[in-house]
C-alpha cells in the first residue's frame, strides 16, 4: 500500500467566462483558494491508482473519503481495507494486512502541508505552491500543476483537476521522488454536508493486540 499523497481541492465559480482572456495559473489558484476557504467539509467516492516507474506496475483501490476542516479526514479503502483517519491533531494509518498502525502528529497550520493535508484545511495554494497550467488543457476541466515551495516527503509535484463550470474537484495526481504516479478520481462529491467531529475518531481499542504501533 503506497503512502497517501494525497490530496486538494476546488469549489466555486468559473474563473473565465466565454470570450474572456484565458486566466493565468495564479488566477485559477487564487479563485480555488478563495472558494475553498468557505467550504467546511465534503464527502465523496474515490478511486486510486499507482503506477510505478519500474515495470509500469499499477495498483488500484477505491473507497469513501470524508473531510472536515480544520484537520479532520477519513479515507476508507474497500479493496485493501486500509483506514486513514486524522482527528485534528493525530494521523492514524492502519494497514490490517501488514498488522501495522502508524501514528503521527499533523503538521502545524503555518507549515507547508502535504497534498493530503491541504484538503483538511492545513495549507494554502499560493503560499505553499508555485502554480502553472499545462499547454494541453481538457475542454471542460482545468489541470492546475502545483510545485511545492518547500520539499515534501510524500510527493514531488501535484496536479488538481477541477470542473471549469463548477470548480468541483474531479481528480488529483501526485508524482513522488522516484517518478511513481498516484492518481485519485472523485465522484458523488457533496460539500458542506454537516459532518460531525465524532466521525473522525480512530478507535484504537478495536485494533488487534498483535498489531504493531509505530509512532513517528
Amino acid at each position: 500500500m503506497r503512502a497517501l499523497a494525497l490530496i486538494i481541492v476546488a469549489f466555486g465559480v468559473s474563473v473565465a467566462a466565454a470570450g474572456q482572456t484565458a486566466p493565468t495559473a495564479a488566477d485559477v489558484a487564487k479563485q480555488l483558494q478563495t472558494h475553498y476557504n468557505g467550504v467546511r467539509d465534503f464527502v465523496a467516492d474515490f478511486t486510486q491508482s499507482y503506477k510505478s516507474p519500474i515495470g509500469r506496475q499499477t495498483t488500484q483501490d477505491r473507497g469513501r473519503v470524508r473531510i472536515k476542516k480544520p484537520g479532520r479526514m477519513s479515507w476508507d479503502y474497500k479493496v485493501q481495507k486500509v483506514q486513514v483517519v486524522a482527528d485534528g491533531s493525530q494521523l492514524y494509518t492502519y494497514l490490517p494486512d501488514d498488522r501495522k498502525l502508524y501514528v503521527a502528529a499533523l503538521p502545524k497550520t503555518n507549515e507547508a502541508s502535504s497534498a493530503m493535508m491541504f484538503l483538511a484545511g492545513r495549507g494554502d495554494l499560493l503560499r505553499d505552491f508555485t502554480p502553472s497550467l499545462g499547454a494541453n488543457q481538457p475542454a471542460a476541466s482545468w489541470r492546475l500543476d502545483l510545485l511545492p515551495k518547500t520539499p515534501q516527503p510524500d510527493f514531488k509535484t501535484l496536479t488538481l483537476i477541477v470542473n471549469r463550470a463548477t470548480m468541483v474537484l474531479e481528480g488529483l495526481v501526485t508524482t513522488d521522488d522516484a517518478d511513481g504516479v498516484t492518481t485519485y478520481g472523485f465522484t458523488n462529491l457533496k460539500e458542506n454536508a454537516g459532518l460531525a467531529d465524532g466521525e473522525f475518531v480512530f478507535n484504537t481499542s478495536k485494533i488487534p493486540k498483535d498489531v504493531e504501533v509505530i509512532r513517528k
